[in-house]
């Protein structure tokens, strides 16, 4: 197994190639919105995508593991379907039981999200460099889809980043 980029090298990433990104840490996970002046109202931000290491939200990746982390980007439907077919994944397509189309303990595997994957979030596990390089562009696709909304709601001459 290639070894995996660290979450602060991921982070870093994001922080400096995509603009506007405000990045939110809480309980060890960070959260990415894409919020230029850093002053949108809490309940108005949605994250483009999340980076996170426990199992606070779901158990399905076993994330209490040593040094296991999930970065996790929202799509479009275009994107997702490209990547994993037409179908949405059902709870059963991406459990961990017997007929499970995924496991989502597996590192450096793009999947579908093992919760959110039905609103086109996909996921990957401490991703080896060259996996990263996908994510990248899932990552400027999330970005973008992020600041187009946030410049319908803030309208400027401004082009969104």
């Amino acid at each position: 197994m290639p070894e995996s980029l660290d979450e602060a090298a991921i982070i870093q990433y994001v922080t400096q190639n995509l603009g506007g990104v405000d990045v939110v840490e809480s309980t060890g996970d960070s959260f990415f919105f894409y919020d230029p002046g850093h002053g949108l109202p809490v309940d108005r931000r949605f994250p483009f995508a999340t980076l996170v290491a426990d199992d606070n939200y779901d158990d399905a990746s076993n994330l209490k593991r040593p040094g296991v982390f999930r970065l996790n980007v929202g799509v479009s439907r275009e994107t997702f379907r490209s990547l994993f077919g037409a179908e949405t994944p059902s709870t059963e397509a991406t459990g961990d039981g017997p007929d499970a189309a995924h496991d989502f303990t597996a590192l450096d595997r793009i999947m579908p999200h093992p919760v959110y994957g039905n609103m086109h979030w996909v996921c990957v596990l401490n991703p080896s460099p060259e996996t990263f390089a996908t994510v990248q562009d899932l990552l400027a696709e999330a970005h973008s889809r992020s600041a187009r909304t946030y410049a319908r709601s803030h309208p400027t001459n401004d082009p969104p980043a």
